[in-house]
């Protein structure tokens, strides 16, 4: 007897059809759209290469740029820092607008809609372009660096970080500080730690009574046994002031600019101690009161 066909299954029956109809539905999209999708297939392989080379581009400007500013010991290491950073976002915008038009779409317009945008944005923040025009101006004339510490009309810290919009200082009681540039590049700057020896003044006052030639060579040879300051320029013994109940001298003297103020402390600690064991006196304030009769009380 012949053998008989096996009736497939309605589910099966079902899967095949819709196989069926798959199979002819991708076949006729890709036969109606073969060519958009081999150009949109191209479009992001350019897309992927060119943000492959946009990172290693601006990998390379960013290191070049960094090695070439640290060759120059007038040029700050801010001054890299940031010219790394605004050719870095140069040329990601650069791929960006490639890979668009790569996409079809039109970058002209674009262009137009954020020149548009960035001239009512320049307008609005007049006020932040001119903290980066300020903080081009400091980091190109370096008025101050890194470590430095200024003072600057109300403000006063050392330089931490050297930005377009801000200046970011540290005070001596560890306070935090962000200065806008405008303000900075617009007041008289004084940099204490610019020059390399710097020069201090220190007042004791000795009493009226006790020899001021003695007291002047005892405080010069104090200076003259620091190990800090130095001898040359010569520190010099000044009476600075005929006050109320003291005469007053100043020691002035340099010394190097990381050892002023242990000199200074140093100095004022022993003044005291070498004073007194000279046998000279630092008075405090007294006022001489005279009393006068009234001759005229009692009589007639």
């Amino acid at each position: 007897m012949p053998e008989e066909t096996p009736i497939p299954s309605a589910e099966a029956t079902l899967h095949q059809v819709v196989n069926a109809v798959r199979h002819t539905d991708v076949q006729t999209f890709w036969q109606q759209h073969q060519a958009s999708l081999l150009h949109l297939g191209k479009s992001v392989i350019l897309g992927i290469v060119i943000l492959v080379l946009a990172w290693g581009v601006a990998t390379l400007a960013r290191k070049l740029i960094l090695r070439a500013t640290r060759r120059f010991d007038a040029v700050d290491d801010s001054v890299g820092k940031i010219l790394s950073g605004v050719a870095r976002t140069i040329i990601w915008l650069f791929a960006a607008l490639i890979i668009l038009d790569l996409l079809g779409i039109n970058t002209a317009s674009i262009l137009t809609v954020l020149g548009a945008a960035g001239l009512a944005v320049g307008l609005a923040m007049k006020d932040s372009l001119s903290n980066i025009a300020a903080g081009i101006m400091l980091l190109f004339l370096r008025p101050y660096k890194l470590g430095d510490y200024i003072d600057c009309g109300s403000v006063s810290g050392t330089i931490r970080e050297i930005g377009l919009f801000t200046t970011t200082l540290t005070t001596p009681d560890g306070l935090y500080i962000a200065a806008p540039n405008s303000v900075l590049f617009g007041s008289p700057i004084k940099n204490y730690s610019r020059n390399p020896q710097r020069r201090a003044d220190v007042t004791v006052g000795i009493a009226y009574g006790d020899s001021l030639a003695q007291g002047m060579e005892i405080l010069l040879k104090l200076m003259k046994d620091h190990p800090l300051i130095l001898q040359n320029p010569a520190p010099e013994v000044l009476v600075s002031e005929l006050a109320d109940s003291s005469v007053n001298l100043t020691l002035r003297f340099w010394t190097e600019n990381q050892n002023y103020w242990e000199a200074y402390w140093s100095v004022k600690a022993q003044l005291k101690g070498v004073l007194e064991g000279a046998g000279l006196n630092i008075p405090f304030p007294q006022r001489v009161v005279t009393l006068l009769q009234d001759k005229s009380s009692g009589q007639g």
